[in-house]
């Protein structure tokens, strides 16, 4: 069988709707359902679903061979799993914002408000630019409103938010969208399941 990680949430429903519309449905599943495995002995599949950031953990750990992860998860936490295919699902972008009227003082030191930690110094490394983080969780917006931050390194989808609180994108550091990964060993293991299971999907989003 073929384990599939899905990210719980809308993401994993259109997933799930279009790996279906591609032959592997599940008659197990229902919508709405709290159940977090599904499996489908005839059809080979067995899917699981799991909050989105750890979708990659689970395939790079071996307990599902492919997931659906958003690009912003794999930059972050770099895991080791072989990425198969952009699905064009949840397109957003990686980006450092500030107040409209920010000017960057490089004579001191940047701070950086952000969740994504890996990527903000992976960035500013590449810049030559001292920086200081601020690890946040949540409403990073706030941190150059109330001078906790110079910038932040987030996502945005359509920028209102930013819009709205006076912020404004200054730089985009990727394209973020779900990627299907593979886990190394069923890469080897089961080529010929998920190679083709890969190019039905692919189908599917092309549609």
């Amino acid at each position: 069988m073929i384990g599939i990680a899905l990210p719980k949430g809308r993401l994993g429903e259109k997933v799930y709707s279009m790996l279906a519309g591609a032959g592997y449905g599940c008659d197990a599943y229902e919508s709405g359902s709290r159940k977090l495995i599904f499996s489908d002995e005839q059809g080979g599949v067995k899917y699981f679903w799991v909050k989105p950031a750890d979708v990659a953990v689970y395939v790079e750990r071996g307990a599902a061979d492919v997931g659906v992860a958003g690009k912003d998860v794999l930059e972050e936490n770099n895991p080791d799993v072989y990425e198969l295919a952009d699905l064009g699902m949840g397109r957003c972008r990686m980006c450092v914002a500030a107040k409209s009227d920010w000017r960057d003082d490089t004579s001191r030191t940047l701070r950086v408000a952000t969740k994504f930690v890996n990527v903000a110094k992976r960035y500013y490394a590449k810049l030559g630019r001292d920086i200081e983080i601020i690890k946040l969780n949540g409403s990073i917006e706030l941190a150059p409103i109330l001078g906790m931050s110079d910038v932040i390194v987030d996502i945005v989808e359509t920028g209102t938010t930013l819009k709205e609180n006076d912020l404004k994108v200054f730089a985009e550091i990727f394209q973020i969208s779900a990627r299907l990964i593979v886990n190394k060993a069923s890469y080897k293991f089961k080529n010929a399941q998920i190679s083709g299971l890969t190019q039905k999907l692919i189908s599917e989003v092309k549609k």
